[in-house]
């Protein structure tokens, strides 16, 4: 399966999305959106700031795990990653979202 952006709706009525890699698993969640039209334009800008290295924020979680956020030109973030267990992975797990992100398709 092609790596995809999978746009879903929450309980409580807010829309977000996650970019999943080719073994279907999610590599970067985003933040909420009230809107379904706000969540595409945050595909949008994940697919155009997704190559920028200088966009990721590369953080450790209060348990010692690193993690990485994606973060849109005006320093908002666009999503975050999962917990990854040393920090190569984590390095991997950018290089996924920047492989897969411009290119990948929107399941709705």
């Amino acid at each position: 399966m092609p790596a995809s952006f999978v746009l879903r709706k929450s309980a409580n009525a807010q829309f977000f999305f996650s970019l999943r890699a080719e073994n279907n698993e999610p590599i970067l969640t985003s933040e909420q959106y009230s809107t379904k039209g706000s969540a595409e334009n945050g595909i949008e800008s994940v697919r155009k700031n997704a190559p920028l290295d200088g966009r990721y924020e590369r953080k450790t979680s209060t348990d010692g795990k690193p993690f990485f956020v994606l973060k849109a030109a005006n320093g908002e973030p666009i999503g975050k990653s999962e917990l990854y267990s040393s920090s190569a992975a984590m390095e991997n797990g950018i290089e996924a979202v920047k492989q897969t992100a411009p290119g990948a398709s929107v399941v709705d």
